[in-house]
């Protein structure tokens, strides 16, 4: 398929700024893949909308406050950094916004500073600190909000930008679809028989690399660290036999439990996932998915093309985009059946 092929007109206006409070309260857009009809609802309603037997499974992935604004030495011009994944003992994988070179020194504090290895995007820098990273990160750093959020970072966004499920660390940012839902949803969907399983995936570069070639396939996805445990294995199992639907909340979600079942059945998986699933994938566990809306020409945007249907999801966006639904992290969100 071309890359043109996921594209559609859009309005920056609708970029969603901040989320909507109470988070259950932004609106859902319900998209019945049999005959294509949509209903207008909020994400509050998902009780009603899920059956008894269903099972939502959730990706618990904690975001790091990754992003650091540092001063390059010497001359003080500033620098603005996020902290990716640690490649080897001191040495990390860190956007830089910006010009650098190798052997730039970026001062992080009055006790941390790093220095630029090797360029790239990421670059590679060698992290000097009289504490770990991670306690730096936590002590100067802030949420990495996605450059379509066109504000610095504030105070409410360490809340704002993790989800309720949020409590294995290691991603620079969150599965957003997962943003909408709180405590009294959960005890609502509970209540109502609708189960729920976990899995974890580390949401890095891959998720957001840009697809820059003209034959989709032809993309490189990358790969993200992944857990499938044993024990989202045997709800999946029993949700199967009883009849019920495996409702994926957000991409993520789907990548790791489909990369747990490239074999067929789904089985416990910890590892890398490369995997990068466009429109004529076979879903081997996912029966329905929750996620937000996502940027024109993304993989993202690609992966709710193949379970919902392209033209169908062309037309679900013209109507969200006619509706005035809110987009991307801090958006609205559509429930795909």
């Amino acid at each position: 398929m071309e890359l043109s092929e996921f594209d559609f007109p859009f309005d920056a206006s609708l970029v969603a700024a901040q989320p909507v409070i109470p988070r259950d309260q932004a609106r859902l857009l319900v998209l019945g893949r049999a005959d294509g009809g949509m209903r207008h609802l909020r994400v509050a309603d998902l009780p009603t909308v899920l059956r008894r037997g269903d099972l939502l499974v959730v990706n618990d992935t904690k975001v790091i406050p990754a992003r650091v604004i540092g001063r390059k030495q010497p001359g003080g011009g500033k620098a603005e950094l996020v902290f990716v994944r640690e490649a080897e003992m001191d040495v990390w994988d860190v956007l830089i916004k910006g010009s650098c070179r190798v052997g730039q020194v970026i001062k992080l504090d009055q006790h941390a500073h790093v220095e630029v290895i090797e360029r790239g995007s990421p670059c590679k820098v060698r992290v000097h600190s009289r504490v770990s990273v991670r306690d730096l990160l936590h002590d100067i750093g802030t949420m990495p909000l996605p450059p379509y959020i066109r504000r610095e970072p504030v105070v409410a966004d360490q809340e704002w930008y993790q989800t309720m499920f949020a409590s294995e660390e290691g991603a620079v940012a969150a599965p957003t679809a997962s943003l909408h839902f709180t405590p009294g949803l959960v005890e609502r969907l509970t209540a109502q028989g609708i189960g729920l399983a976990r899995i974890t995936l580390h949401v890095g570069l891959a998720t957001f690399r840009p697809v820059t070639v003209q034959r989709i396939e032809d993309h490189e996805m990358g790969a993200e660290v992944c857990i499938v445990p044993d024990e989202t294995v045997a709800r999946v199992q029993a949700t199967q036999r009883g009849g019920g639907r495996v409702v994926a909340v957000g991409t993520t979600t789907v990548r790791a439990l489909e990369s747990a079942a490239k074999e067929g059945a789904i089985r416990s998986f910890q590892g890398a996932t490369d995997l990068f699933i466009t429109p004529g994938y076979r879903f081997r566990v996912v029966d329905a998915l929750m996620t937000n809306f996502h940027v024109p020409r993304t993989t993202l945007l690609m992966l709710v093309a193949a379970l919902a249907g392209l033209e169908r999801l062309k037309a679900a966006y013209q109507a969200a985009i006619k509706e005035r639904y809110r987009f991307y992290s801090y958006g609205d969100a559509m429930l795909i059946l």
